[in-house]
């Protein structure tokens, strides 16, 4: 069977990997230059570093390659949470906050990083072919034909080269949110589109090592100076340096750039980064020379064509990085589809129309999730009745296992349940929870208690408990579904 795989970056190597394990014989062809080469860096560099969770891990545990799960993960930062940045009462200060009440860790990674270690063994696959600087310009899904250009004899990207057709048996487009292979499958699937753009642009920036090479700031979290329409955030890298993105509205951005205020919009907004992290030269001259770039959210629908073609990845369902999840749902798509083929392998139709079926829903609900976690991490990190909310659904979560309770925030990073599955869960804990929270709230309203201190806020904490104690009992099979 011959697969051909058009993208080469981690989605497109990963599922490059799967067919080769099952004895395809396998191409991969990528616009881009090899990203390996040291003289293409700055071409790849425009990437929000990456949160590997265990959607991610596992699809490059089941690749049936014992040695790749760990060569990738021997280049990952540990976080145990979030760190939160900001001003109270004046007072600069840094709460942490944990990820899981069972203390598991999200895995800091450059994108790079994981990209070069998945054509490393690619290029040890003898059934694998990669072909760099090669254009897609046609396919013929009907006829099993497509058609590139190959740009390898010119420096640039844009000039063309000689074209060549090519057969396949199948198909998989890993292109990502411009999807070249998408836009040849709507000429012949009816695709339901849906592109967004939203109201937040982001711009990268480089924190160095302390003098000494050393982290600036405790490295095993994601760092958050959430300020409601903007955002800070900062990602620990290997070489201890951090990566950070500013997040801002369009006409936040331009306001800054006309006014020159840089400098005095972060003290005032990002309490210590500068020049705790950066100093105000480094800072100037990174916004005003890195680029201010869009984020694009898309949904689609159906993913395949027949036994022909497929998408994955960004290809089918970009989003928005405020999960952390769109790499890791990306490599989980390579799983869920090369399970599905594993089913049906005499009904390569079949399979594909299954794929589709059951990973729409689910590419679909974390497309929304994500969409909507900007505002928990810009804002809602802070307030009281969110932190309230976090800690009695953790004390549920690890002292009554027995009622199969757990966070949205932890089934979505540390299981493999099914995205649907997990909103529709947690849809369910919420109309407890705030049966419970409205009585628990009554119950220390009523004795006269007040929220006031730290006595004051653990009595309602308990207050709370107990209403939940009220609103669960007997409805325990609804928290379980």
């Amino acid at each position: 069977m011959k697969t051909v795989v058009v993208g080469a970056g981690p989605v497109g190597a990963l599922a490059a990997l799967y067919a080769a394990v099952r004895g395809h014989d396998v191409e991969i062809y990528e616009l881009r230059p090899d990203i390996r080469d040291p003289s293409t860096a700055p071409l790849n560099t425009k990437s929000i570093n990456l949160a590997l969770s265990e959607r991610g891990i596992n699809s490059l545990r089941k690749t049936g390659l014992s040695d790749l799960a760990d060569a990738v993960l021997a280049d990952t930062v540990p976080m145990h949470g979030r760190m939160i940045h900001q001003k109270k009462h004046g007072e600069y200060v840094r709460e942490a906050q944990q990820y899981d009440a069972h203390g598991r860790d999200l895995l800091a990674m450059d994108r790079t990083q994981l990209n070069r270690a998945l054509i490393d063994h690619l290029h040890a696959m003898p059934n694998v072919k990669i072909f760099f600087k090669h254009k897609l310009i046609g396919v013929d899904f009907k006829k099993k034909s497509a058609w590139f250009e190959d740009r390898t004899e010119h420096k640039d990207l844009l000039t063309q080269g000689p074209e060549f057709c090519l057969t396949f048996d199948l198909l998989i487009g890993a292109d990502g949110a411009h999807s070249a292979v998408r836009n040849h499958l709507m000429k012949v699937v009816p695709m339901t589109y849906q592109q967004e753009y939203i109201d937040k642009l982001w711009c990268q920036f480089g924190v160095p090592t302390t003098p000494e090479g050393d982290f600036r700031i405790p490295a095993n979290y994601l760092h958050i100076w959430p300020a409601d329409e903007s955002m800070f955030i900062a990602i620990p890298n290997t070489d201890k340096t951090f990566t950070s993105t500013l997040f801002m509205s369009k006409e936040g951005f331009e306001a800054l750039e006309a006014s020159g205020k840089v400098i005095d919009y972060f003290r005032a907004n990002f309490p210590a980064v500068v020049p705790d992290l950066i100093t105000e030269s480094d800072l100037e001259q990174q916004f005003n020379n890195n680029e201010h770039l869009p984020l694009i959210s898309i949904k689609c629908t159906p993913y395949h064509y027949k036994d022909a073609g497929v998408i994955v990845g960004d290809a089918a369902h970009a989003m928005v990085p405020f999960y952390g999840q769109g790499m890791n749902a990306g490599l989980e798509d390579v799983r869920v589809l090369f399970d599905i083929l594993d089913r049906h392998p005499a009904d390569r139709t079949r399979a594909l129309n299954e794929y589709t079926r059951e990973r729409t829903p689910d590419a679909q609900t974390i497309n929304d999730l994500a969409l909507g976690n900007y505002r928990e991490m810009a804002s809602d990190v802070t307030k009281p009745l969110y932190l309230l909310r976090k800690w009695v659904e953790e004390m549920l979560y690890v002292h009554v296992p027995s009622w199969g309770w757990a966070t949205q925030y932890s089934r979505v990073t540390f299981s493999n349940m099914r995205y649907s599955e997990v909103r529709e869960r947690s849809q369910r804990q919420a109309r407890i929870l705030n049966l419970a929270v409205g009585l628990g709230l009554a119950a220390v309203a009523g004795s006269g208690l007040l929220f006031a201190g730290s006595g004051g806020l653990h009595r309602v904490k308990m207050g709370v408990l107990r209403g939940i104690c009220l609103a669960a009992r007997g409805a325990q099979s609804v928290v379980k579904g």
